[in-house]
């Protein structure tokens, strides 16, 4: 890192010291009353000794939002740059922003983008400039301008109200605007024009209406309002205030299935209301308290080598992108999340220029993609951000269940693996050919294996009632009346795709896998979360199983993708559908029967690709493969995209920048390396590097919490909660490097 001068680190330095002194050090307001266990408990204050050195610090502005921050509270989000003109400037996304493209690049454009000017501008070329996204806090400051004439902006987003806040403190009165930069002006490329409110008495406010008919889009509107102490309109876009040390710019965002624009407004305006008779310092200190909380639940402090204090910083910025995008009204998107940018990046040798408002994959839902970001929140403990994942899953199983009744004529329900939030099913006849996604039937499988696991780690009993067994109900019984059995009485899943790696072929592994993995698991719920018919339904269908399929490749038993004797060479995809049996359904690894034909299933597996959502770095884990497992890790969590200044902006590789499925992955693949739990076994170490150090502190199931160090592959100042736990951990040899 390029070291400056003394004097402009002392002067940054002391504008971030008053920052912390201004914003910073609040005590707790409240505790989050919670009646059922959606968080895990929370430890003492600065639980992660080392995730201020995790923060991104930047001493130079950014070109343009290519080069912007994340922020977020959960649903809001912002991209936040400073351009070498001076000015600051930020675009405005959330996860409920659905446009009429939803099946295509501009199904999730930006709510908006806002330009902040002072004048004087503190920014001028060759002036102290200091750029610091603190992780604790989940804010942005940035303090800029030479000693006598610096200037402090803080911005945050609210964690638990929907505004965002723009705070300045300067040495002497400076003047500040707030424009909103309107650059949907007419409808083009699938976007609807914004409208923008006019008489709007000293504040500025817009929205987005869908034009779509799909009755989940109709009328959908998202917008902003901008208001703030003392600033006065200059125009329908534009704000100013005169000179003075202290400014506040409020962005208060709201979307709602509104009937006319003016109806949008008037609730606009009453959310607008609302937040602003809030107190500020009572926000702030709420805020803070988020924070706290969120990264008191766990931590995983690594150091040791170069490559793992790399691994350190994504792992924690990383889990910082959840906190941002995770708790709102619909599940973190894989392909850009809510920060895409503007970006030009070269693909295929040619040049390809993408607006913020647009993506590859579009606005639907991957299942295989948006897996990723959601199996580690269990040993995070940040169950509450697993919440939007099953309740649009869930939605889309009752949406679905008439339209299986309709077009196949039998009960039941599943998940496509590809479909706009509201769901939607693919309606092939027998005779069709294959394709990627038409009979991709896992999802539901895949669903209920992570909510059994929730409900493990939690002991929720409500969300088995409402959700798990609902929704495992409705895609066991699609499994069950969709396919035959065959001369021998078993369920003969034909045609059925071997995930999108092999299409149309008999008894596929994936599927076979996850009824054997999740159905014993069903049947031990506790009586009063299923009744007795239901459990006699599940045991049935269970004793008509096929077994998984298991043949002889390089001279030794080995898991297949299908049943035996179908042509493996008519791949269409980079996957490995055989290795589902390991992860994410877990009938193989450490400490469990065939470990040798697992190993040797991994180890001549046909597809070796890395990053995105390619899993090897788990499944490695798993089997207890270290040098795989940290070698994939670290590439995961270490794969900026060039095209991004953030260094948690993943390779968008597969997906799209910043692509979350490096990231997810990622934390999943340490996680498995560093602790894996079964029922109520916990291993310690399972595929740990011994030249890597840890601090950390992980949920297990059953309410328990383990902490400990690890200090040249020893297990130290081992803590398991609550303490009769202890007796279920094995501490397993660290591997030598």
């Amino acid at each position: 890192m390029m070291r400056l001068p003394w004097n402009i680190v002392w002067v940054a330095t002391f504008w971030i010291v008053l920052s912390v002194a201004l914003f910073s050090c609040a005590t707790p307001h409240r505790a989050a009353a919670n009646p059922t266990p959606t968080t895990a408990p929370a430890a003492a204050d600065n639980a992660v000794p080392g995730l201020d050195q995790c923060n991104v610090i930047w001493y130079s502005p950014s070109d343009d939002s290519s080069g912007s921050m994340p922020l977020g509270n959960g649903d809001i989000g912002a991209n936040v740059w400073v351009e070498p003109d001076g000015d600051l400037r930020f675009y405005i996304s959330k996860t409920d922003a659905w446009g009429d493209d939803i099946r295509g690049n501009y199904g999730m454009p930006k709510v908006g983008r806002v330009h902040i000017n002072l004048d004087p501008n503190p920014f001028k070329r060759g002036e102290p400039f200091q750029q610091t996204l603190k992780l604790r806090e989940g804010q942005i400051v940035i303090a800029a301008g030479s000693a006598d004439a610096s200037v402090v902006l803080t911005i945050w987003v609210d964690a638990n109200n929907p505004v965002i806040h723009v705070e300045t403190t300067a040495a002497h009165p400076i003047a500040l605007r707030a424009t909103l930069e309107s650059y949907r002006t007419k409808p083009a490329r699938g976007l609807n024009a914004d409208t923008i409110f006019s008489d709007q008495k000293d504040r500025i406010a817009w929205c987005y209406r869908n034009l779509s008919q799909e009755p989940a889009l109709t009328n959908l509107t998202f917008g902003a309002l901008i208001s703030g102490p003392g600033l006065a309109a200059v125009d329908r876009t534009t704000l100013k205030s005169p000179e003075r040390k202290t400014h506040r710019v409020d962005i208060t965002v709201l979307t709602s299935q509104s009937p006319t624009s003016d109806a949008y407004l008037l609730q606009l305006d009453k959310l607008a209301q609302t937040t602003a008779a809030l107190d500020l310092e009572a926000s702030r200190k709420a805020h803070l308290d988020w924070w706290r909380r969120f990264w008191n639940r766990s931590y995983i402090d690594l150091s040791g080598t170069p490559d793992a204090d790399r691994v350190n910083q994504g792992y924690a910025r990383q889990r910082f992108i959840t906190g941002c995008t995770g708790r709102g009204a619909y599940p973190m998107k894989f392909n850009g999340s809510i920060f895409t940018a503007d970006v030009t990046f070269v693909r295929d040798n040619r040049s390809q220029v993408f607006t913020a408002d647009a993506r590859d994959w579009g606005g639907q839902y991957w299942f295989q993609n948006t897996r990723a970001m959601y199996w580690p929140l269990l040993q995070t403990g940040d169950f509450d951000l697993m919440q939007p994942l099953f309740r649009m899953y869930q939605g889309e199983i009752t949406h679905n269940a008439p339209l299986v009744k309709k077009f196949y004529g039998h009960d039941g329900s599943y998940i496509a693996e590809t479909a706009p939030f509201w769901g939607g099913i693919n309606q092939i006849k027998p005779e069709e050919p294959g394709n990627y996604t038409n009979r991709y039937y896992t999802p539901v499988l895949e669903l209920s294996m992570m909510m059994l696991d929730y409900y493990e780690y939690t002991g929720d009993k409500a969300l088995v009632r409402n959700t798990l067994v609902p929704v495992a109900t409705a895609g066991l019984t699609f499994f069950d009346q969709h396919f035959p059995r065959d001369d021998k009485g078993k369920l003969l899943l034909d045609p059925d795709n071997s995930i999108e790696m092999y299409w149309k072929v008999r008894n596929p592994a994936p599927d076979i896998a996850g009824l054997h993995a999740v159905l014993p698991r069903l049947l031990a719920l506790p009586e009063d979360l299923v009744d007795a018919a239901t459990k006699e339904k599940w045991r049935k269908l269970l004793g008509e199983l096929p077994e998984l399929p298991i043949g002889s490749r390089k001279g030794a038993p080995t898991l297949l993708p299908m049943a035996d004797g179908q042509n493996e060479n008519a791949t269409h995809n980079g996957e490995n559908p055989e290795l589902y049996a390991i992860y994410p359904f877990r009938l193989y690894g450490l400490k469990k029967p065939d470990l040798e034909l697992a190993l040797h299933t991994f180890n001549i597996r046909r597809q070796r690709n890395h990053g995105c959502w390619v899993q090897d770095l788990i499944q490695a884990a798993m089997l207890g493969l270290t040098d795989v497992a940290k070698t994939e890790t670290i590439l995961n969590l270490t794969r900026k995209d060039p095209n991004m200044r953030f260094p948690a902006f993943w390779e968008h590789a597969n997906d799209y920048m910043p692509d979350e499925d490096n990231g997810g992955n990622g934390m999943n693949g340490l996680q498995q390396m560093l602790m894996q739990s079964e029922g109520r076994r916990i291993l310690l170490l399972p595929a740990w590097p011994k030249e890597w150090n840890a601090s950390f502190k992980l949920c297990a199931p059953f309410n328990t919490t383990v902490e400990g160090t690890v200090r040249n592959g020893k297990v130290e100042g081992l803590k398991v909660t609550p303490a009769e736990r202890l007796k279920d951990v094995e501490i397993m040899e660290a591997a030598k490097p």
